[in-house]
């Protein structure tokens, strides 16, 4: 046990050291993992004593991650340059809130010089637009949803 008390000191001078965030230790069977928050005045005995005691309440009301868009998601087929209209004073192919019907254009992505239209594959309504005109996109990267 001392042992294991001697590496969790070292490890947290190692944090303190290299300005780590969070760092964690593990061995055959078990796992210590740590997260710092902001300083406060107390010992070293002290804040692992808190820190253990505050953690679950911490953890309770942490805010979670905005809910993922709803629907169909139409992803990039390739990567290049994602544009939302035909032209810089053009209306956008598509609105969120609007309906859109199978094929209908969604967007275009320009790669190597080329623009490729990019069709919605079901019907629906537009239920988040993600990409923004002139946005890198990969392929898998979602362009928008249809509800």
């Amino acid at each position: 046990m001392d042992d294991l008390k001697a590496r969790v000191d070292q490890l947290a001078d190692l944090m303190d050291q290299f300005q780590l965030g969070q760092a964690e230790l593990s061995g055959d069977g078990w796992r210590v993992a740590f997260k710092k928050r902001a300083a406060k005045a107390a010992s070293t005995a002290d804040s692992v004593e808190s820190e253990t005691d505050e953690d679950a309440p911490a953890a309770a009301s942490t805010p979670q991650a905005p809910a993922a868009p709803q629907g169909t998601p139409v992803n990039s087929p390739m990567t290049g340059i994602f544009y939302t209209s035909s032209s810089p004073s053009a209306a956008p192919f598509v609105r969120e809130g609007e309906p859109i019907s199978a094929g209908q254009v969604v967007g275009l992505i320009e790669a190597m010089k080329v623009f490729n239209e990019i069709v919605a594959p079901t019907s629906g309504r537009v239920t988040k637009v993600v990409a923004t005109g002139g946005q890198l996109v990969n392929p898998g990267d979602p362009l928008l949803y249809i509800g």
